[in-house]
């Protein structure tokens, strides 16, 4: 059994790392609340280019765009978003998951674009070729990046270079729910986008583009993938801080738990202390007399 000195300065040090917990929960919560907001805001520029995007599509039939059909190179580009610190339960664990333990893909076909430390790491060591480290936009993602990104990766796809892009990140339900998701940005999978009609109706009449419908696409389709790694980047900021609040609940809760186990240790190592104590006063004294 451990002595009361142990049993008390392993009781000091659960309630330090308690204090650190809570701590980063509350910070936790406070940029959840702002990221939220930030996520939510972008969300409607997200559902009218999705809108707009599936209105073009459901109208020009079969058309032979590029964006449309898969290149003929074998490499694959895939931008992962992680974070760049840990602490936050499973979020990092699930998103490195996705991209490893997808079916159908080869390690020697990826290109990992790497937005967030902790995925880096991860999948360099299980050793995927990190094609660009862009691991600022973690912390403070701009439209500007995203766009920058996006523009590079449409030049790859266009010169053949790679003949499909993903992006793998954590969506945003609510506090308590992030979803890991996997989001296949080009070839735009057409059956993706049948149109609802609830959204269009035989009155609205068809689409009538100006200029044509393959240079609508080479406009359109550009913008909706930055709106996505955009969207994306947001959400998982969202789903970070929503991850760690709950990490550090969970670790706070588990703290108060074994304080009080070990009080109560505590307090049954002092009593038996002095029970022994006494037993020895009482023991002498007889003997004495």
């Amino acid at each position: 059994m451990a002595s009361m000195r142990d049993i008390k300065r392993r009781k000091g040090s659960i309630q330090s790392t308690q204090q650190i917990t809570k701590a980063m929960k509350l910070v936790s919560t406070v940029k959840l609340q702002h990221a939220r907001t930030e996520a939510e805001k972008s969300k409607t520029y997200f559902d009218c280019m999705y809108e707009t995007v599936n209105h073009i599509l459901s109208s020009v039939g079969d058309m032979d765009h590029p964006y449309l059909v898969s290149g003929n190179a074998k490499k694959k580009a895939v931008i992962v978003i992680s974070s760049n610190r840990g602490l936050a339960g499973g979020y990092n664990s699930n998103i490195v998951k996705l991209v490893t333990r997808h079916e159908g893909w080869e390690k020697e076909e990826l290109q990992i674009y790497a937005i967030g430390n902790k995925g880096r790491e991860a999948l360099a060591r299980n050793g995927y070729e990190i094609a660009e480290d862009l691991s600022y936009l973690a912390e403070a993602p701009a439209f500007r990046a995203a766009m920058e990104l996006s523009d590079r990766l449409l030049e790859l796809f266009r010169a053949g270079e790679i003949g499909e892009i993903y992006l793998a990140y954590t969506a945003f339900k609510n506090t308590v729910s992030h979803e890991p998701t996997l989001l296949q940005l080009l070839p735009v999978e057409r059956e993706r986008y049948v149109r609802d009609d609830q959204l269009q109706d035989s009155s609205k009449g068809l689409m009538n583009f100006e200029p044509v419908d393959e240079e609508a696409l080479n406009m359109i389709i550009p913008k909706y993938i930055t709106s996505l790694i955009y969207g994306a980047l947001k959400e998982a900021i969202a789903s970070e801080n929503g991850a760690r609040m709950q990490a550090m609940d969970n670790a706070t809760s588990n703290a108060e738990e074994m304080i009080s186990d070990l009080t109560l240790k505590y307090n049954r190592a002092r009593q038996g202390s002095i029970t022994q104590e006494l037993t020895e006063i009482i023991a002498g004294a007889e003997a004495i007399s």
